[in-house]
């Protein structure tokens, strides 16, 4: 490693980088653990969200586990090896899993330095915060900067969330404040958001059509207030069409040429259920 490259940036598979998104941004990625039935699989290398949508759709048991902290040790330390003098390690809220506890725990045991941060989001927000950890770093800056920009960009992101129903999120565990919507989950179709690291409910809308229409009308609202300019990203599971066309919106109502769309990881997808769909604004500032 260079000098500017001797920060290592980590985040985990929820952060939603792709393997050549990972590769570009110098970012290495450690997987959950996602289990279907009774069948163990690793996100990111044996596992799709497709499998995660028919598995929820024929009522099997879906559940996540997070990377222990030898996962995240053996990490670390080949990091170490590789020339790294110190990692930042960007994580998905504290609150929604104990996966930032097991990089913490890993910290104190590794050869080189560990800064763990809780970017207080999940999905590609969190890939956002671990992007700017890493443009700090090859601008140079100091471990001390690499973390702020990435802590920075995790509390000041906007995730608008649609789901067709909160009854995966109540499974789960992750649905928060939200559960109070549960009663009246077929007559509503709620918007949520992420609030000091936990899902919470924003706004109940009657019809799908209404929703979409009212995210992306906050979406636009929130890039609009974004001084110094901000990134984007849609994501769905089992939603390709309209995550698609949600995003061709956006972009005409923000003047951009494209916003990507992606389907979220299989972590992520077995709390939200098919159907959801998520925007995400993170300022650049």
């Amino acid at each position: 490693m260079t000098a500017a490259s001797s920060v290592a940036i980590v985040t985990d598979s929820t952060s939603s980088l792709s393997p050549e998104d990972a590769a570009r941004e110098g970012i290495t990625v450690v997987p959950l653990q996602v289990i279907i039935g009774a069948d163990v699989y690793t996100e990111g290398v044996d596992v799709t969200a497709d499998m995660i949508a028919d598995a929820l759709a024929s009522f099997v048991p879906v559940n996540t586990s997070r990377p222990t902290p030898d996962d995240f040790l053996k990490v670390y330390e080949r990091l170490a090896a590789e020339g790294a003098t110190a990692i930042v390690s960007v994580h998905l809220s504290a609150k929604m899993s104990g996966t930032l506890d097991s990089a913490v725990l890993a910290s104190k045991q590794s050869s080189v330095p560990v800064t763990c941060i809780d970017s207080t989001q999940v999905g590609i927000a969190t890939g956002f915060a671990a992007g700017r950890a890493a443009e700090a770093r090859d601008s140079g800056d100091d471990v001390m900067s690499i973390a702020e920009a990435a802590r920075r960009a995790g509390e000041s992101s906007t995730a608008l969330l649609y789901v067709d129903t909160l009854e995966y999120l109540r499974r789960g565990g992750r649905v928060g404040a939200a559960a109070a919507l549960i009663g009246s989950a077929l007559a509503v179709k709620p918007i949520l958001t992420i609030t000091d690291g936990l899902v919470v409910p924003l706004e109940r809308v009657r019809t799908q059509a209404k929703a979409l229409a009212r995210v992306e009308a906050l979406a636009v609202e929130r890039a609009g207030s974004c001084a110094d300019g901000f990134q984007i990203g849609v994501q769905h599971l089992a939603s390709p069409t309209i995550a698609a066309a949600v995003a061709g919106r956006l972009a005409a109502a923000l003047g951009l040429e494209s916003i990507p769309v992606d389907e979220v990881g299989a972590s992520i997808g077995a709390h939200v259920g098919p159907g959801m769909i998520s925007v995400t604004i993170t300022p650049r500032c």
